[in-house]
């Protein structure tokens, strides 16, 4: 069981990183949609988001906060890392075709408390998208 686990408390240190990017599209956000049950018709109705300030459809904010999520469950803690709590901010769209790139930058160990907190940017290309910050119970490494 050992192999799944990622980083354990111990081995953590601020200033460590990760990121994971994808490149959004369509079936992304119509299965996106179609989970979340956030069918908002600025997501998946053309004529309708072309009459918008984003003249065009835009991705879910959640699912920026969702690749978030996939750092923290699969690089960064890691496997065994549990959500806390998330603050966000969206600051720009992200647009079907976009590559959104988020990085989880590990900003302070808690030893005692077991928590980690960090950094959270999504960015496509050079633009930050969405930025917050997180924290997240990390497993303590099992005694031998």
């Amino acid at each position: 069981m050992q192999e799944l686990h990622g980083y354990y408390l111990e081995d953590l240190e601020v200033g460590m990183a990760a990121s994971y990017a994808k490149t959004i599209s369509e079936a992304d956000v119509v299965l996106f949609a179609g989970i979340s049950g956030d069918d908002n018709p600025v997501h998946i109705n053309e004529e309708y988001a072309a009459q918008t300030p984003f003249k065009r459809r835009i991705v879910h904010g959640m699912f920026s906060a969702a690749l978030i999520s996939t750092v923290a469950g699969t690089r960064l803690p890691g496997p065994g890392a549990i959500y806390v709590d998330q603050q966000i901010k969206f600051k720009a769209p992200v647009y079907i075709g976009d590559t959104a790139k988020a990085t989880l930058t590990i900003t302070a160990v808690d030893q005692r408390r077991r928590r980690v907190k960090a950094k959270t940017d999504v960015h496509v290309g050079e633009k930050l998208v969405a930025t917050g910050e997180a924290t997240f119970m990390v497993d303590r490494k099992p005694s031998e």
